[in-house]
């Protein structure tokens, strides 16, 4: 007993919150260490040290306690002093003495936890509304409630050398491919790092490097987290964040919502479209306005031109950087948006672009196309949020293309950005793998939305057991 004692004593030396309790017994003393701030402490006294002082004169050995004392649900040897530190930063309560040489642990966590509620992320229309907190056991749980079957296998890990961060990767046996497991497994335990605080420091590891596009999903959805389970691919889920990564991730999967698979399947269907031409306006409309008002006059109607001048007459500055600066005007406003409190953003971000759009006409800084053009461009990126930042940088790529060396540089970024889709990776699958597989997927849930008795019996590696 008391190698561990010191050892732990040493470890936790100046932490006021661990408490160390003793018990006299018949045949020596029993010691109890915790962490309060991690454990229960009522559950402590009325199931752990209760019991013991009711029951000092029978022990003489862990089996007695484990066996006949303790009510605890959660009960285990301690196979070292490392585990017994593990233990007990992880909320469990340690039990030795100096009559018996092993130790065991009890679970007794009992920490404050925000409860299940509805994810901010990821609003729906219709459907559940059940999104992930910050502790894993209550995240693991919501799975399990949606997917009651001996197949879904959870593998924990540790990770993180001082952080000790429990990781979970949960998939079905018998539908998720070997590859995509010794994939993440492998890239998982080359992950060295000192501590590990939310699912990006694993998404880091599992995707492909130098891309501004996700090759590994997220969500805070608990629904989301089991439908992609359910087709065979794998979710990993970090404690201390309500974020659930899945591997592996399709590019066409940044336009499927939630609720796609909750409300009508033809206006599921309609949306779906109106999200991908959304995209293609975010992405090239600001590019091909420079490249026709720039270099080809000849490709605008004529009506256009004479509009498109007369409104250009008093703005003393080039459109290029007429663009750039009401595109730099409403990122300002989206990240002020986002920053403050919700009601306050929301309001600053409609009042805002109303101002600025109108003082810049106004004041000569820009036109009232060029206003238009910009609106409609930054309107349609949210359309799909989870492509924002790739939408943001790859608008400014084709548009300085454009500048340059107009509809020349328009195409040559269409083919670099498809060039660039195409050759990602997902856990050794390619990006844009549902698009061209239609032996897997036969187009059911990619384009518009098929039946729900279709896609359900559909995961995207049937024929791939490897």
């Amino acid at each position: 007993m008391n190698d561990y004692l010191n050892y732990i004593n040493d470890k936790l030396k100046g932490n006021s919150d661990l408490k160390h309790r003793e018990i006299k017994c018949a045949k020596g003393t029993i010691s109890l260490l915790f962490i309060d701030d991690l454990c229960d402490s009522k559950f402590i006294s009325q199931y752990i040290i209760a019991p013991l002082i009711k029951s000092s004169n029978l022990i003489r050995d862990t089996e007695i306690i484990k066996n006949r004392v303790l009510y605890s649900n959660s009960l285990g040897d301690i196979t070292s002093k490392e585990d017994a530190l593990l233990h007990i930063l992880s909320g469990d309560v340690i039990i030795l003495s100096d009559f018996y040489d092993n130790a065991i642990y009890c679970e007794a966590k009992g920490f404050s936890k925000r409860p299940v509620s509805s994810p901010l992320t990821e609003t729906v229309v219709k459907g559940p509304r059940e999104g992930f907190n910050e502790a894993i056991m209550d995240n693991i749980a919501l799975i399990r409630r949606r997917i009651k079957s001996p197949q879904l296998k959870i593998e924990y890990k540790i990770m993180g050398r001082i952080s000790n961060t429990t990781v979970a990767l949960l998939y079905i046996q018998d539908l998720v491919p070997q590859k995509v497991l010794k994939y993440i497994n492998d890239r998982l335990e080359k992950t060295d790092i000192d501590f590990l605080l939310d699912t990006n420091y694993i998404e880091e590891q599992l995707k492909d490097s130098g891309t501004l596009f996700d090759t590994i999903g997220y969500t805070e959805k608990a629904d989301t987290a089991a439908s992609k389970i359910l087709q065979g691919r794998v979710a990993i889920l970090v404690d201390g964040t309500p974020f659930a990564l899945s591997a592996p991730y399709f590019f066409i999967e940044n336009f499927q919502m939630a609720d796609d698979y909750y409300l009508n399947m033809y206006y599921t269907s309609i949306v779906r479209i109106v999200r991908l031409i959304a995209f293609v306006i975010s992405v090239f409309l600001p590019g091909l306005y420079i490249a026709l008002t720039t270099y080809h006059f000849s490709l605008i109607p004529l009506i256009f031109v004479f509009r498109l001048s007369s409104s250009r007459a008093d703005v003393p500055i080039p459109t290029i950087l007429e663009v750039y600066l009401m595109l730099f005007f409403f990122q300002l406003l989206r990240e002020a948006g986002i920053r403050l409190p919700q009601p306050i953003g929301q309001s600053m971000s409609i009042v805002g672009a109303l101002i600025l759009g109108q003082a810049a006409v106004s004041a000569g800084l820009s036109s009232q196309s060029t206003v238009i053009i910009v609106a409609v461009s930054a309107i349609s990126s949210f359309l799909t949020p989870k492509l924002y930042g790739s939408i943001l940088i790859w608008n400014f790529i084709i548009l300085l293309l454009c500048s340059l060396i107009g509809m020349l540089g328009f195409f040559m970024g269409l083919f670099i950005l498809i060039s660039d889709i195409a050759s990602l990776n997902s856990c050794g699958y390619p990006y844009i793998t549902p698009i061209l597989t239609k032996d897997n997927l036969k187009y059911r849930d990619i384009f518009y939305r098929g039946k729900l008795t279709n896609i359900s019996n559909n995961t995207f590696n049937k024929g791939d057991k490897r």
